[in-house]
């Protein structure tokens, strides 16, 4: 593994970073606070390019490789502050262009992938269910095969973009019996006849990013809208899944860098007891611990990339970095809220913000509990 990056890569980085830091931090306190989807900055990154990276240029995308496309994430998390905008273009890119790219048709990339990159359309990925999350292979959401399609019934939860999606990426069962090898993948458009999204979910953080449920009632889908083979959607979920865990917490290494690098600056300026703060021990080892956690989520980070890049398998490299970079994320803000004092708990600081955008990762993707049950797989236990 090499991770010299070449002048072009830091380029591209550093033009991420100007790029956020420019348009990417207006209104943020007051969208998290009601709640409200960025769809202006949404817009921005698309025409900036961020949602094409590692897309065909064909489709408007950039053909940029994977490690260049986690670095310009990097970027894009330390230059702006709105994780819950970040977390919603990576929710699209992930699980629902990526799985278009690789188990499209060719009717179906040219259909969708050039609006979804370009921003024109917004996408959701629907597999969880009331009764079934961790559990996602037991899910009730029938699709009954009919004259030149599907007729889809069921519902979907905590689905990430729904109340704002254009097209959704929903999973159904075609073959009940078969357990897990008996569920298929379906494109549905917003507007179709029994297709129905919800109002917004309430959350505790990740405000930005509109989160609601999708109900199908009787909802016919025809077949050319079916993504891949019939009763290969565990294999398209699975494979979105491995791409999902090793890419969307990128944005979180650059956003750990900038709060570390805001509380470095508040334990040198913030004084008590006629010192800076940062003199305490308690404080420093805290930064200490920081640094340390981010140096680390950040190479596990690149080796996933890395091994994706090289087209090498990696379903334990991709939850350990899933599980590693959501726990510390989380511990890190939470030491900064600590750094930071009463400041810290105060939504002016923009410091617990990341916080309570921090948990949703060990929730989100499978939980923290369902990654390290992937590891212990693949150790052979």
């Amino acid at each position: 593994m090499d991770f010299a990056w070449s002048e072009e890569q830091l380029s591209y980085k550093e033009s991420a970073i100007h790029f956020a830091q420019q348009e990417l931090r207006e209104g943020i306190i007051e969208d998290d606070l009601y709640e409200k989807f960025p769809k202006e900055r949404w817009q921005k990154c698309a025409e900036f390019g961020v949602l094409g990276l590692p897309f065909p240029e064909k489709y408007g995308g950039a053909e940029a490789d994977l490690l260049t496309t986690m670095l310009v994430m990097e970027g894009l998390g330390y230059g702006g502050k709105d994780n819950g905008l970040l977390f919603s273009i990576n929710a699209q890119m992930w699980a629902v262009q990526h799985p278009i790219q690789e188990f499209g048709t060719i009717e179906q990339q040219e259909k969708y992938l050039p609006d979804l990159i370009t921003g024109k359309i917004i996408g959701a990925h629907g597999i969880s269910e009331p009764v079934s999350g961790s559990d996602a292979y037991s899910m009730h959401t029938s699709a009954k095969k009919c004259d030149g399609g599907y007729l889809l019934n069921g519902s979907k939860t905590f689905v990430t973009n729904a109340p704002i999606a254009d097209l959704s990426l929903v999973f159904a069962m075609t073959a009940p019996e078969k357990g897990s090898w008996g569920i298929s993948a379906f494109l549905i458009e917003t507007g179709t006849a029994g297709f129905s999204l919800s109002k917004k979910i309430d959350k505790m953080g990740l405000r930005t990013a509109p989160m609601g449920e999708i109900i199908l009632q009787d909802c016919f889908v025809p077949e050319e809208n079916r993504l891949g083979a019939e009763n290969i959607g565990a294999h398209i979920f699975n494979n979105s899944m491995e791409w999902e865990r090793a890419c969307i917490l990128g944005a979180h290494i650059g956003a750990m860098e900038r709060q570390l690098e805001t509380s470095v600056s508040y334990a040198r300026t913030r004084k008590q007891f006629k010192q800076p703060i940062g003199k305490f021990q308690s404080i420093s080892n805290r930064l200490a611990e920081m640094k340390i956690r981010l140096e680390t989520a950040r190479l596990l980070l690149y080796k996933t990339a890395w091994l994706k890049n090289e087209g090498k398998p990696a379903k334990m490299e991709a939850a350990m970095a899933k599980l590693y970079l959501s726990e510390v994320f989380t511990a890190s803000s939470l030491d900064a809220i600590r750094i930071h004092g009463g400041y810290g708990y105060t939504s002016e600081f923009e410091v617990e913000r990341d916080m309570r955008d921090a948990i949703g990762g060990v929730l989100y993707s499978g939980t923290s509990d369902i990654q390290r049950n992937i590891i212990a797989r693949y150790l052979g236990v």
